[in-house]
């Protein structure tokens, strides 16, 4: 009889450490399907949402990150880290996993570090270019690190590191053969190209304020737009919702992979994820990275893909002027979008979660 496993899976605060953390159990469940798993995320946060709404069981630490100003959360700060320590102690001896795989997140900081000390084994997803503190802390004590980037020896022992690619949702990878139902979900013309903007789960103000500032010029590009403003923002922006012109304001998207599909052109954010999902996508990208992020890991995570000619790359306070020439060369330069749409492709790794979750049995 086969051994059933208990794998205990910790990430979250934002789409970029849970959405990864959701693919690894989907594929978990696929290839054993009686497999338990338990999720551990941050009390307040988006996780505890999209994990149940995945399937899921979670449990909720009460813990935060440390804001870069003085602040009451900074000091509750070393009180939420014994409770949540001490929570995460008691979810592992009543759960008992084999092992325990972090996908980033002061939550995963805190029940990893534990499973250390319990000396469950521990397995590191990390998504970017640059790690975060969390993981780099962990880093020594883990038994296996699956990276989606090279040259990460700087930050992690060599012998640990497994180069995976990063996990994405398994709808992506099909996203053009769904392109005449994305059109009909969207009511898009089919005889206009599509530009997609994505700032991001919550949103991202810099890229609402260039599109709001560009709605007239994409229209004179013969452009219809799907913009994904953000909960954060959509009170804001959706008074530029007019799709009888081709404009949609959009809260949030949950069929990702009609977006995909619907897109000619896309503008994003550069976390790790949104990354590692268009390159499979693999449409002529524009990557505006948030210079709010630590270690300015999304400038670092987009420079990798830029270097190697496959996207294009805007900063923050460069928009005003870069933008408009360089976008407007891209959607008229077809040679250019096809050689970095094809670049792009190579880079992708459509089989990382399999390669993840074949690191994370092999440990059990």
């Amino acid at each position: 009889m086969s051994k059933k496993y208990k794998i205990l899976i910790s990430g979250g605060g934002t789409g970029g450490h849970i959405y990864p953390a959701i693919a690894i159990a989907n594929e978990i469940k696929s290839q054993f399907p009686d497999a338990d798993l338990l999720f551990v995320g941050a009390k307040d946060k988006m996780e505890m949402q999209k994990v149940p709404q995945a399937g899921y069981a979670i449990k909720g630490l009460w813990i935060s990150g440390i804001q870069r100003k003085l602040t009451l959360s900074n000091l509750m700060f070393p009180f939420k880290l014994i409770s949540s320590l001490w929570k995460s102690y008691g979810i592992l001896r009543q759960f008992k996993p084999d092992v325990v795989v972090g996908t980033g997140g002061f939550a995963s900081g805190a029940v990893m570090q534990v499973a250390n000390w319990m000396h469950i084994p521990t397995v590191i997803q990390e998504q970017n270019s640059y790690p975060g503190i969390t993981n780099k802390l962990l880093a020594k004590k883990a038994k296996a690190i699956c990276v989606a980037y090279p040259d990460l020896e700087r930050f992690f022992p060599k012998q640990l590191i497994r180069i995976t690619g990063n996990p994405v949702r398994s709808d992506i990878a099909t996203s053009q053969s769904v392109k005449q139902q994305a059109l009909q979900n969207f009511q898009l013309e089919p005889n206009k190209k599509t530009l997609v903007v994505l700032g991001g789960s919550l949103g991202a103000r810099a890229i609402n304020v260039l599109v709001a500032n560009n709605l007239e010029f994409f229209k004179n590009q013969n452009l219809q737009v799907l913009w994904q403003c953000g909960k954060f923002y959509f009170n804001e922006y959706k008074k530029y919702n007019d799709p009888a012109n081709g404009i949609q304001v959009l809260d949030f998207i949950e069929r990702m992979d009609l977006v995909y599909a619907a897109a000619d052109f896309i503008i994003s954010r550069s976390g790790a994820s949104s990354v590692s999902e268009l390159a499979l996508v693999a449409k002529p990208t524009i990557f505006i990275p948030s210079p709010n992020v630590a270690e300015d890991h999304q400038t670092k995570n987009a420079q990798a893909i830029v270097d190697q000619q496959a996207a294009l790359l805007i900063k923050e306070k460069d928009l005003e002027n870069s933008f408009k020439p360089i976008f407007q060369n891209l959607i008229q330069n077809t040679e250019l979008q096809q050689s970095m749409s094809s670049k792009f492709k190579s880079l992708a790794k459509p089989n990382a979660t399999k390669e993840i979750v074949k690191n994370i049995i092999e440990l059990i």
